[in-house]
Formats: C-alpha cells, sequence, structure tokens
C-alpha cells in the first residue's frame, strides 16, 4: 500500500519539491558544519594530560611504558593517567620511558 501518487504528473512534481527540498537541507548543512569548524578553530587547545600510560599490542593490552603527558615519544596507544596509577605502575615494574622520565618528575627513582 503506497501512500504515493499513482500518476506520472504528481510524481514528478513530488520528486521536483524533494529534490528543491533536499538541496536546501544541504545549504544548512554546509552552513553549520562551516560555523561548528569556525567555532572549533576558535577555541583554546586541550590540555595535554599531566600523565599517559602506553598500552602494548595484542590482547590483553597491558601497560607497557609510562610517560609524562608531553612526552614526545608517544603512539597511539597511550591513555591519560592519575599520578597515582603511574606510581603504582612504576612499583609493579612498568619501565619509565627514558625520554620524559616521569619516574624522575614524580620522585620514585627506579
Amino acid at each position: 500500500m503506497s501512500v504515493l501518487p499513482p500518476d506520472l504528473p504528481r510524481l514528478r512534481t513530488l520528486v521536483t519539491y524533494l529534490r528543491g527540498e533536499l538541496g536546501r537541507a544541504e545549504q544548512a548543512l554546509a552552513v553549520a558544519e562551516e560555523r561548528e569548524a569556525l567555532e572549533a578553530s576558535r577555541r583554546p587547545p586541550k590540555e595535554p594530560p599531566a600523565w599517559l600510560v602506553e598500552r602494548g599490542i595484542g590482547s590483553g593490552r597491558l601497560p607497557a611504558r609510562v610517560h609524562t603527558g608531553d612526552c614526545w615519544d608517544t603512539g597511539h596507544r597511550c591513555a591519560p593517567a592519575a599520578a597515582e596509577q603511574i606510581r603504582r605502575l612504576l612499583a609493579a615494574g612498568v619501565p619509565a620511558c627514558v625520554h620524559c622520565r616521569p619516574d624522575t618528575a614524580l620522585g620514585v627513582l627506579e
């Protein structure tokens, strides 16, 4: 059971109308995306987390190294962490990054 008109002239009119509505909706979407991009570019960048845990590759993804939040040697497998979590991981034997030395920054020497 269709709610569309059965005859060709009314179907053509409906398609023409819907194309116009789609064009207006696409224009409104483009304007909204542009406005959002402009607002995002004006916001200050997010402050990096103070500490990072780098996870290993594979199942389980155990902690592999710990870093300070501004370390240049972090990969895509890092997650923010609290200072206490970093201290516990260092105590458990997770190595500190040799570049940023979070163990020194926290006063925990290996």
